[in-house]
């Protein structure tokens, strides 16, 4: 051993130390202890289980000596706590727990390991013992539970406290804006955040708002999400924004409590393409009072100079997770922009990179010296005038001129040329004809004689209207279009038809329409026809069919009788031949009359 190092205190002399300063012998402590050499403390150690040697200080390990500094320390604190339980009045005894009989069970260690810690701590820092803590009970190591009794005479410290409950985790408090316009120059422009909206139109009204939204539908990846951005803007989810150039910056409330903080980025203009802006808005006056109004011609959005964003310039950014581009954050701030943009289109040119400031007082520089500069070189011209007592005197108009007569009859329309892909010219024809004469009508006689028709109705006369009977190409093709139009078959098309060529309006209603006739003029039509030699007809309604269920005379309520014919057994009635007061007369010219 090197000189000058004294050796580290073995367990015996510690022992002998504390037994000749009075402490407390071991084996008066509460419970038994395990010793350095493994025995319990009080018993006679194992001969056979102490180890052969002591080992020498330069083979002991650093945890040895901390080991039995504790213990050392441990002594003296119980000889401090003898001495001063010698000194308290007596108190009244406490019940102490029951023996466990499963005597080293996980819970018989924890409790004893919690009753030595609380021991040592009570006497090295002068506090209660484990018995004396302010607990009303405590869990045995049987599961058992052990009442603790205080006396009277206690110091009010030792007594039990409230034990005060865990605050609940309140809501993070969020600020009514998150904007700082407070912070706002000639660069940087703060907007309050608009009402939810409850109209479900187009969300811009002016046409450069509409550009701009165009912009980012176009530029969209996902749909959805731009609609879901879209309802986010309407139900109002969108804080104060602020315009800088180049960025327009929002707080954006989502799912979370702290709202998502957006972003949309743009680039701004060159000088070059500025210099192009300012001429062309210098070029005319009418545009600088344009955005005086608030107003963005579309000569000067198209001088050059590209103010509106195409689809891949904005650029959105996002500190939520979702990856998409846009995010339906970011859609819904821009779909907010574009409600600045058409309340002042100057948020647009602060976008670009100019502040309004600037702008206008550019253009007024500019606009002096082009109109000096105009004036030097004898550009400008008087503009006539008259004088404001000339124009403000009381005027008498003279009357109208009387108007043009009606021509004789409506004009033809031109010819329209077939395109590939286009529409059919011959429809185009037709229907240029017909708005021909519905005009010609309502200028002659004042009143459009098919302005109250229905949509079937009016597509029934359109394709009587067509000549032919429905076998071309062409005509086939108008019948299913109309019949598809008013959601009827081409063949209840083809038959209303011939009822409207048969009797107009009247005779489509006769075909689509039964009812019962009055007493009188068809009852006496039975009468006629058995007098003409013709079978008693069978009366339905209003309608008279023949025995044989080939012919049918139906009575219109204009009190014309109109003629139908059929294949005999089947009920497939077509109009035939030409209305008239006598029933006899319509069957007159059936080809059906030679077989009654």
């Amino acid at each position: 051993m090197a000189e000058g190092t004294a050796p580290a205190p073995t367990a015996d002399d510690l022992t002998s130390d504390r037994a000749a300063e009075g402490a407390v012998p071991e084996a008066e402590d509460t419970a038994p202890r395990p010793t350095a050499e493994g025995a319990p403390s009080g018993e006679a150690p194992d001969p056979a289980a102490r180890p052969a040697a002591t080992p020498s200080p330069t083979t002991r390990r650093p945890g040895d000596a901390a080991r039995e500094a504790l213990r050392a320390a441990r002594a003296e604190a119980l000889r401090a706590q003898a001495e001063e339980e010698k000194r308290r009045p007596a108190r009244k005894p406490v019940r102490k727990p029951a023996p466990n009989p499963a005597e080293g069970t996980p819970g018989a260690a924890r409790a004893q390991a919690v009753r030595e810690v609380k021991d040592f701590l009570a006497t090295a820092f002068r506090m209660p013992t484990w018995e004396d803590t302010p607990e009303d009970a405590f869990e045995g190591t049987a599961g058992e539970t052990v009442e603790i009794e205080v006396p009277a005479s206690e110091p009010e410290f030792t007594r039990p406290r409230p034990v005060r409950p865990e605050p609940a985790q309140a809501t993070p408090y969020l600020p009514a804006t998150m904007a700082t316009p407070h912070r706002d120059n000639e660069l940087r422009r703060t907007f309050p955040a608009f009402a939810p909206r409850t109209e479900t139109d187009g969300f811009a009204d002016t046409w450069w708002g509409n550009a701009w939204v165009e912009a980012l539908e176009r530029g969209a990846l996902d749909p959805k999400r731009v609609a879901r951005g879209r309802s986010y803007a309407d139900a109002g989810h969108v804080d104060a924004i602020t315009v800088t150039p180049g960025r327009v910056l929002a707080y954006v409330r989502g799912s979370r409590p702290r709202p998502y903080r957006v972003q949309v980025t743009l680039p701004t203009l060159r000088d070059a393409d500025w210099e192009r802006f300012l001429d062309a808005a210098v070029e005319r006056p009418g545009h600088i009072a344009a955005l005086l109004d608030k107003e963005l011609p579309h000569s000067l959005a198209d001088c050059g100079a590209p103010l509106l964003p195409g689809p891949t310039e904005l650029n959105p950014r996002c500190n939520c997770p979702d990856s998409g581009h846009p995010c339906k954050h970011a859609a819904a701030l821009c779909y907010q922009t574009a409600r600045l943009l058409d309340a002042d289109p100057f948020v647009l040119l602060l976008l670009r990179g100019r502040g309004e400031r600037e702008l206008l007082d550019t253009l007024s520089r500019r606009s002096a010296a082009h109109a000096a500069r105009a004036a030097r070189e004898g550009l400008t011209e008087d503009l006539p005038g008259v004088r404001a007592t000339e124009a403000l005197a009381e005027r008498r108009l003279p009357p109208p001129p009387p108007p043009l007569p009606a021509p004789a009859h409506p004009e033809q329309p031109p010819v329209y040329p077939a395109a590939p892909g286009g529409p059919d010219p011959f429809a185009l024809d037709q229907l240029a004809t017909d708005a021909a004469a519905r005009a010609h009508a309502l200028l002659t006689t004042g009143r459009d004689p098919v302005g109250g028709l229905t949509l079937w109705q009016d597509a029934v006369r359109l394709a009587a209207a067509r000549p032919g009977s429905g076998l071309t190409a062409a005509t086939r093709a108008l019948y299913a279009t109309l019949a598809s139009a008013a959601g009827r078959t081409p063949s209840d098309l083809a038959r209303a038809v011939a009822a409207w060529r048969q009797g107009g309006l009247a005779g489509l209603a006769v075909l689509e329409e039964p009812w019962n006739p009055p007493a009188g003029r068809f009852d006496r039509a039975r009468p006629l026809l058995m007098a003409a030699g013709l079978p008693p007809f069978r009366p339905w309604h209003n309608h008279l069919t023949h025995p044989l269920g080939h012919v049918q005379l139906r009575f219109g309520q204009d009190g014309l009788w109109y003629a139908y014919e059929s294949e005999p057994g089947q009920d497939d009635w077509w109009p035939r031949g030409t209305p008239a007061l006598d029933p006899v007369d319509a069957l007159t010219g059936l080809g059906a009359l030679a077989d009654l």
